[in-house]
């Protein structure tokens, strides 16, 4: 088990922020955590880093609990850039981390070369942009190789160059065996990483089933849309129609045969295309709907 939250809440005076907030991972993957300003994401990251007591409810990272203040050689917590210092340079931030966690000096310069932050690593912070500090609190967090890695917009302020460079290293950082929990806005850049997403709303986390999401569908062009689904129920095909193209799970030889049939039929085909459910898709849905499903999952 590397992390496990059960039934966190958390109220500011009246005002309830989150409501028994339940979930776990067991294992190396990437998981993000989305929801609208004031949905409460920054407080359940500071509940599991112990950052902010919660009312009700604990964590439990690598099997201690996070109080343990021993679990920090093996996570980390990237915050904002209040946490930077104006006066010290980019080297004397990870210098002290290393110091800290008793790592090789080498560690500094491996991680800065990394990240892409090693050509203004001896500037000072206040002369730094917004993009090189999101590059400088990144490099920070991963220079102890944590097994748990937590991120609050680590996209922020990234130019395209940049925002795929952290999108690969995430990728390999869970290759190499680190658990990712990371909350954005940028819905493209989420769906580049992962479909394993929790949604917070109302201080709820949503049930979904992944399956769903992962499931591929073709969607296909034709010139006569209504002609052509009439034929493939005439077959027994699982098809609908969604905005005027035919649209149909990816699995076993059902492209093949649907196209052997439109073809046999002289419905010409426009175009074809795979589309996964993304998750903007999955948010308008969510967010847009009167009824709120919410449980505890396990992911």
């Amino acid at each position: 088990m590397i992390l496990k939250v059960e039934d966190i809440q958390k109220s500011y005076k009246k005002e309830r922020v989150l409501e028994t907030i339940s979930f776990e991972i067991h294992k190396p993957q990437i998981l993000a955590l989305i929801g609208p300003n004031g949905s409460g994401k920054s407080t359940l990251l500071n509940i599991i880093t112990n950052l902010l007591h919660a009312d009700h409810g604990g964590v439990t990272i690598l099997g201690k609990n996070n109080t343990d203040p021993t679990i920090f050689k093996e996570i980390s917590f990237m915050q904002d850039t209040s946490v930077l210092y104006d006066y010290l340079t980019g080297y004397d931030h990870l210098q002290f981390i290393a110091d800290a966690q008793a790592l090789p000096k080498t560690r500094i310069e491996e991680t800065a070369q990394r990240i892409g932050n090693a050509p203004y690593l001896n500037k000072r912070v206040k002369n730094y942009s917004l993009g090189m500090k999101q590059h400088l609190l990144l490099a920070m967090a991963v220079i102890n190789r944590p097994k748990l890695l937590i991120l609050d917009e680590p996209l922020n302020g990234l130019d395209p160059t940049s925002a795929i460079r952290i999108r690969e290293l995430l990728l390999q950082l869970e290759k190499e065996g680190t658990a990712i929990l990371l909350s954005s806005h940028n819905l493209g850049e989420i769906d580049r990483v992962t479909s394993n997403i929790l949604f917070l709303k109302n201080g709820r986390l949503i049930k979904e089933e992944l399956s769903l999401f992962e499931l591929v569908h073709y969607f296909i062009t034709v010139d006569q849309p209504s002609l052509a689904m009439k034929t493939l129920e005439k077959h027994q095909m699982p098809i609908t129609i969604e905005n005027h193209q035919l649209k149909f799970p990816d699995k076993d030889r059902l492209l093949h045969n649907v196209l052997e049939i439109l073809q046999a039929h002289d419905i010409e085909i426009l175009g074809i295309e795979q589309r996964k459910t993304g998750s903007e898709q999955r948010y308008r849905k969510i967010f847009a709907d009167k009824d709120d499903p919410h449980a505890a999952f396990q992911v």
